[in-house]
């Protein structure tokens, strides 16, 4: 490598060439060219030790000695154990990377592993680990011939396996740069610990670190069981696995500030846990039959019910706390993106659809025996909170300005009909409530074409308006929800994919990448309309939308055929998961 800091193989690449390594606790990028492009440490929610994705400084590149080679990768079947694959002339190279999994919430286990399939490698290595999102200079000494020590910032690190001996260090920056020689059907491993606290324990052994993880994924995620995409259903239980802290949370992404928009200030902080995102994602668990997701979503969703009943605000960190107050941080950022931000402006918003979508949740965990008394004392404080709060404007799904959204009543009526239909008790009170907020939502938002609006002064059409007819707010038949699902076919799509609403005049790809959410729903909306050929379209058309790791952003950007936004989004893998099971039937 050239100079430490300024190698290629730490420039940022495009969003779909990245992989997701992911522990619960936290979740690292991949690039093509080895290099950790991105990792938070401890925690999701802590400041980057490596954030090149974001111009900043701060890397750990693993790659072969020659950069003639062409890169390739895949995950392990049911994990998010990824193995980048080189070919360099007549030789194989490659590394497999992990975070030791299930995480430990206070000590990042960074596995790496470097193999020599065909031929001998020679492996050039560079470490910069940068707390502060790049602004703590790492500051690393050997201990023994394999084994390194140090500190950036108030973490401490442990590096092991990186010969000593031929390392290059002392640049102003601490980055440490070294070589390696791999032998034709050897491997060599390197893991990198980060924590709060001093090391005092001995490094464990890699390969004991290695069958931990493997064996814990074996019993996280099985194999699909009858989905029309099984390998696809099974990467998305993976991924939503990865994302997913010991708490119960589960994050919307793993990222910050990447760009939905170029130059449009569309980038915010995913970090987080969304009440929403993780309802969604429960349902979608359910459906596939995954009980640990569903009972991890329906732990975290009512304990927060639990303790700020209609004071619920839509996202909380995964340990339940309050999410810091949004701040600039002073980088470069993604290509196309202003600003990097950290923290999210949400905290300070009300989003009633959260509480018909935590009803939706508990009544599809009750369908599988997966709810108790704590569990229907949560749905109890959801309908209390729809019923003190049902007239207020709201920010809604998409998060924008507030009105009173036809979606978030709507979901809230399908919400207490989900839950009615689950205990008798109150049943025929929470089904008053649902049916008055549906008759008063046709009444604001009837539009004269016989489908469903916006709002009562927002006239146009909007794809989250297809989730209430899905999740029971009417009858499957119901015209306003079939005109509405018309209507959106019609209005919102473009090429076989779907956008939210639309924004401006013109094509509605110039507007922002189309919502792939939407079109997973779209696909579902058509298989309950009885459009079995044509739902199975939609699917695929949206389920294509990933690049060579299978991961989805939020948006795809149909035109440069790209992804954009933050890397992975949760609720995309669920609503792929889902539909892929929904079209079984």
């Amino acid at each position: 490598m050239s100079e430490p800091g300024h190698d290629i193989a730490v420039l940022p690449e495009t969003l779909r060439d990245y992989a997701l390594v992911a522990d619960g606790e936290r979740g690292a990028l991949v690039g093509p060219r080895g290099d950790i492009a991105f990792l938070c440490a401890p925690r999701w929610h802590d400041d980057a030790v490596f954030c090149q994705l974001l111009g900043g400084a701060g890397s750990y590149a693993i790659q072969p000695d020659d950069p003639r080679f062409v890169w390739g990768g895949a995950y392990e079947a049911g994990t998010l154990i990824w193995r980048s694959r080189w070919l360099v002339g007549g030789s194989v190279v490659e590394c497999r990377d992990a975070l030791a999994f299930p995480g430990d919430p206070d000590r990042v286990t960074l596995l790496r592993r470097v193999e020599a399939v065909r031929g001998d490698a020679s492996i050039r290595v560079f470490l910069s680990c940068r707390a502060g999102f790049g602004s703590e200079a790492m500051r690393l000494r050997p201990t023994t011939n394999n084994c390194w020590s140090g500190r950036t910032g108030d973490l401490h690190l442990r590096w092991t396996g990186a010969p000593v001996s031929s390392a290059r260090s002392g640049a102003a920056d601490g980055a440490v740069e070294l070589s390696m020689a791999v032998a034709e059907g050897t491997s060599h491993d390197l893991v990198l610990e980060i924590s709060r606290q001093r090391f005092e324990d001995p490094p464990v052994a890699p390969a004991r670190l290695w069958t931990r993880t493997e064996r814990a994924w074996r019993d996280a995620v099985g194999p699909d069981q009858g989905s029309v995409a099984p390998r696809d259903a099974t990467h998305a239980r993976a991924v939503l696995r990865g994302l997913s802290s010991r708490s119960g949370a589960l994050v919307a992404a793993a990222t910050t500030s990447l760009p939905e928009r170029a130059d449009r200030g569309r980038d915010y902080d995913y970090r987080f846990a969304w009440i929403r995102d993780q309802c969604i994602v429960g349902q979608a668990a359910a459906t596939a039959g995954d009980d640990g997701l569903t009972r991890s979503a329906v732990a975290f969703v009512g304990a927060r019910l639990r303790e700020d009943g209609d004071r619920l605000v839509p996202a909380y960190t995964v340990d339940g706390d309050p999410i810091a107050r949004q701040r600039r941080l002073d980088l470069p950022g993604y290509p196309g993106a202003p600003r990097v931000l950290s923290g999210n402006r949400v905290r300070s918003q009300f989003q009633l659809d959260a509480f018909g979508e935590a009803l939706l949740l508990f009544a599809a965990a009750d369908r599988r025996d997966l709810l108790d008394a704590d569990g229907w004392r949560a749905a109890e404080q959801a309908v209390a909170a729809i019923t003190a709060r049902h007239r207020e404007p709201g920010a809604g799904i998409w998060e924008v300005e507030p009105r009173r959204w036809a979606h978030s009543r709507l979901i809230c009526a399908a919400g207490l009909r989900a839950v009615a239909d689950r205990r008798e008790t109150r049943a025929d009170e929470w089904r008053r409530l649902a049916d008055h907020l549906v008759t008063e939502t046709e009444r604001e938002c009837g539009h004269p074409d016989g489908r469903w609006q916006r709002s009562p002064d927002d006239r146009n059409v909007d794809a989250a308006l297809l989730l209430p007819g899905l999740r029971g707010a009417v009858p499957v038949d119901h015209p306003a929800y079939v005109a509405t699902w018309r209507a959106i076919d019609e209005a919102l799509s473009e090429d076989g994919y779907v956008y939210r609403f639309r924004q401006q005049p013109g094509p509605l790809h110039e507007a922002e990448g189309a919502f792939l959410l939407c079109g997973f729903l779209m696909a579902q909306a058509t298989h309950q309309q009885g459009h079995p050929l044509a739902a199975a379209r939609w699917f695929e058309r949206s389920r294509a939308a990933v690049g060579p790791p299978g991961l989805f952003t939020e948006e795809f950007d149909v035109e440069r055929r790209q992804l954009r936004g933050n890397l992975p989004q949760a609720f995309v893998h669920a609503a792929l998961l889902e539909t892929a099971h929904a079209l079984t039937d």
